[in-house]
């Protein structure tokens, strides 16, 4: 009899605990009121219920480079694992989990997702996997997934072990600014990224997804340093204010464009793109502020820019904008990029270039899921720049696949 049937000689549901259920339920118990100093020990008894040992949680660190262990009682520490190159980066690049073979059992890599963002790895190793197994360990991995989220909102634990070199303060502000850096639902997926990432100032993006509508917003604040960052933080919170009081996208660059005007003077602007995406129907809306034109992506090929009307940056007062529209086609991608991305160059030498840019995505667009290609592109896209990043540059793709996703409210 399996938990939920009801018992003929009782005539009621039976609601007796099962092993899973006290596994799992422990988490859900002590999470409200646990230490994040304590999550690993916790998370390592948990394991060792299942007969596993040698747990390593492995968080990714600001570059995208490694997945660097997390230091806690209980828990292994070994070096850092790169995210190219090993059973863990595959694990988190394709939020699956991966397993391999050794001489004292298997070793288990899971995807830490929150809300379909990856937040790093759990590393763990047992004598022999079965189904069962495979199954509690990846709901457990989804509550240590959910318990790292909220305890970083007060806690440096986390941080510190991300961070692999120093920081800038501006790029302290911008990334405690930024919304998850990739989000996926049955009908749209999303994901960006910052370079520098230890010291990005103006550039910033921002979403949010209201029932069926994408919300968009990317910023590209004038000059370095805390002047920028401080302009960024201003133009997002007013997009946020704006977006959240439900008004159009003329509107809301508006409201951005006063909200700069008003605060910094005539001399500072900032460049900005927001995007609204039906995500039901595919229906986008845009309206440009100075940004370059995103890039179309049909059958992991570039097919042309989203160009439009374009207005002034906010902080200049614009006219009313234009909004600019298209239907995409199940599948199809788009790439907003900013300014940093194309104009790098030495001096006395030709710009990167919108060329160069288009080529390296329909090279790298093959790579599965949309974390994976902005990830690849943006550090490819700096290789070939030579490594250097003399202004902020920052990628945003957003993947509409269409589709339904009401089956997720209803229990089998």
């Amino acid at each position: 009899m399996t938990e939920g049937e009801r018992r003929p000689d009782e005539g009621m549901l039976d609601r007796s605990e099962g092993f899973g259920e006290r596994l799992l339920g422990v988490l859900l118990d002590r999470a409200h009121e646990m230490p994040p100093h304590l999550i690993g020990p916790l998370i390592a008894e948990e394991v060792a219920r299942l007969g596993g040992r040698d747990v390593s949680i492995l968080l990714q660190d600001y570059g995208q480079l490694v997945l660097v262990p997390l230091p806690g009682r209980r828990l292994v520490v070994g070096e850092p694992e790169p995210i190219d190159d090993s059973p863990a980066g595959t694990a988190f690049l394709h939020a699956t989990t991966a397993e391999v073979p050794r001489a004292d059992g298997v070793r288990m890599y899971l995807p830490l997702l929150d809300g379909s963002d990856q937040v790093g790895v759990m590393a763990l190793t047992l004598d022999s996997v079965d189904d069962n197994d495979r199954r509690l360990l990846r709901r457990l991995a989804g509550l240590v997934a959910d318990m790292l989220v909220t305890k970083h909102s007060y806690t440096d634990q986390f941080f510190r072990a991300r961070r692999r070199e120093p920081m800038s303060v501006a790029a302290e502000i911008q990334w405690s600014l930024l919304p998850p850096l990739a989000m996926s639902v049955p009908q749209v997926a999303v994901a960006g990224i910052l370079e520098p990432a230890y010291d990005v100032a103006g550039d910033s993006f921002d979403y949010a997804l209201n029932e069926d509508i994408l919300h968009v917003a990317m910023v590209d604040a004038m000059g370095h340093g805390l002047d920028a960052a401080t302009m960024a933080t201003v133009a997002v919170g007013a997009y946020r204010h704006a977006r959240r009081a439900d008004i159009g996208l003329s509107e809301i660059y508006t409201f951005m464009d006063r909200a700069i005007a008003e605060q910094f003077g005539p001399d500072h602007f900032v460049t900005a793109q927001m995007m609204r995406l039906n995500i039901t129907t595919g229906h986008l809306q845009w309206v440009n502020a100075g940004h370059p034109a995103p890039l179309l992506i049909r059958d992991h090929q570039v097919v042309r820019q989203l160009a439009g009307p374009t207005t002034l940056p906010v902080g200049f007062g614009g006219e009313e904008p234009r909004i600019s529209r298209q239907m995409l086609q199940r599948g199809d991608r788009v790439l907003c990029f900013t300014d940093g991305l194309i104009e790098e160059h030495e001096a006395g030498e030709e710009q990167f270039g919108e060329e160069q840019l288009i080529h390296w995505v329909n090279r790298i667009e093959h790579t599965e899921g949309v974390r994976a290609v902005v990830r690849s592109l943006s550090h490819a896209l700096k290789q070939q720049r030579g490594g250097r990043t003399t202004d902020d540059a920052t990628l945003f793709l957003i993947e509409w696949r269409g589709g339904a996703a009401e089956h997720l409210a209803l229990l089998e």
